[in-house]
């Protein structure tokens, strides 16, 4: 029945062409004073280590080609450089459709691969392949994963631990301090606030995980060069500075219908679960929740009003088999997430070192591996396992088998 409901909001959104979608000028967002320290070299590296980055941008130009064709393009042709340069013959041997290699025909005769790399630059954004470390590892379970991303700002380790909210453009009072206590009980805890930037919700969400002090992580439906909507641009530069934009668009992508409803993939996908503060029977917050339910997420929902508009999704979500939540406690409950909120209240009393500061920041309540904390950390070995010790004696971490460590409580 809860597929059934929010299935029954995908169909009235599609069929609206998503109504809650008005097309407007968009103000250019340049803020490169806004940025990380460190960004452009991070850029530069990355640029320098992974030859073929261009191509992995210029295919996701390209319609009809994700996650599917770049796989059949790569096993039959060794490299996306090669596949770039095919013939059309050769694209047809390697699987693609006609239309798909229209497509591609016609994106490589206007693209060119310098430029887009130093719009790349000029916005320092950083291009994620889904194969390196630093991509979202719970995105990479979802079927119809995005396999590029583009980044602003700083994703984290510990951003692995995220929640989304969700809900109306058009909140009610009710909502609007319903998503406001949520999204800073969650950020307090130390969890990251993952949402779309869209009026209502989304922007409260924002706000609130930003204000008490936590992260947040917006997910774009456009590309990362400027805002929609328009208003919301000082609240992204803030973002950058607290998180990150992250799209799957590359620069220079405008806004569209369609894609609002494929955005809300990733929301859904890179988070541990999905909370609707308020939704109507047919708004896209609904369609996050049917994604969610389909990626096995486990979607929360807050009760509202029986006579509230705003309330009659959330309501009928809970009305067959959603989570009711009636604070954010809820939420860290029953995603096992409690033992991180309480990590957080001893961190600044227990850590003592630098060492234990830098660590810490690598571990997280999913295991993590005493390598992987060495290779991150950037810190040796033997300084390594010392420090990891004494964080166990502290009660800091809890080591589970495996040299896999996660955070722990005394």
């Amino acid at each position: 029945m809860l597929e059934w409901t929010i299935r029954r909001a995908w169909r009235a959104r599609v069929a609206l062409c998503d109504r809650g979608f008005e097309s407007r000028p968009l103000r250019q967002f340049y803020s490169p004073v806004a940025e990380p320290c460190g960004m452009a070299s991070i850029l530069a590296k990355q640029l320098c280590t992974m030859d073929n980055i261009a191509y992995w941008v210029a295919f996701s130009r390209v319609p009809g080609v994700g996650r599917v064709r770049l796989s059949q393009l790569e096993d039959y042709f060794g490299d996306l450089e090669k596949a770039w340069n095919a013939s059309a013959g050769e694209l047809r041997q390697a699987g693609l459709d006609a239309r798909t290699i229209g497509s591609v025909e016609a994106v490589r005769a206007r693209l060119v691969l310098e430029k887009e790399l130093e719009l790349l630059e000029k916005y320092q954004v950083r291009v994620l392949v889904h194969r390196e470390p630093t991509y979202p590892s719970r995105l990479k379970e979802i079927y119809d994963y995005p396999p590029v991303i583009y980044v602003r700002g700083e994703l984290r380790p510990s951003d692995e631990s995220c929640v989304a909210v969700v809900g109306t453009r058009k909140a009610t009072m009710y909502g609007k301090q319903v998503a406001d206590d949520m999204a800073a009980g969650l950020a307090r805890s130390g969890i990251t606030v993952v949402s779309g930037l869209a009026r209502g919700i989304d922007t409260i969400a924002h706000r609130s995980a930003i204000d008490a002090g936590g992260r947040t992580i917006a997910v774009f439906a456009s590309g990362l060069d400027a805002v929609y909507p328009a208003e919301n641009t000082a609240l992204a530069k803030d973002i950058l500075n607290h998180g990150a934009l992250i799209s799957e668009y590359p620069v220079g992508v405008r806004p569209k219908a369609e894609n609002f409803p494929r955005r809300n993939r990733i929301l859904s996908g890179m988070s541990l679960g999905v909370l609707v503060v308020e939704a109507g029977e047919d708004s896209g917050a609904m369609i996050t929740a049917l994604q969610a339910n389909e990626q096995n997420r486990e979607v929360f929902a807050v009760p509202g009003s029986i006579l509230s508009p705003a309330s009659m999704g959330t309501n009928r979500l809970i009305q067959e088999g959603a989570r009711l939540v009636r604070d954010y406690r809820d939420i860290l409950a029953e995603l096992n997430l409690t033992i991180a909120a309480e990590q957080l209240e001893m961190k600044d009393v227990l850590v003592t070192s630098e060492a234990e500061s830098k660590l810490l920041a690598h571990v997280s309540v999913e295991p993590i591996h005493v390598d992987d904390i060495c290779r991150k950390s950037g810190l040796p070995t033997p300084a390594v396992s010392s420090t990891l010790a004494i964080m166990e004696l502290k009660g800091l971490v809890r080591q589970i088998g495996g040299n896999n460590y996660v955070l722990a409580k005394r």
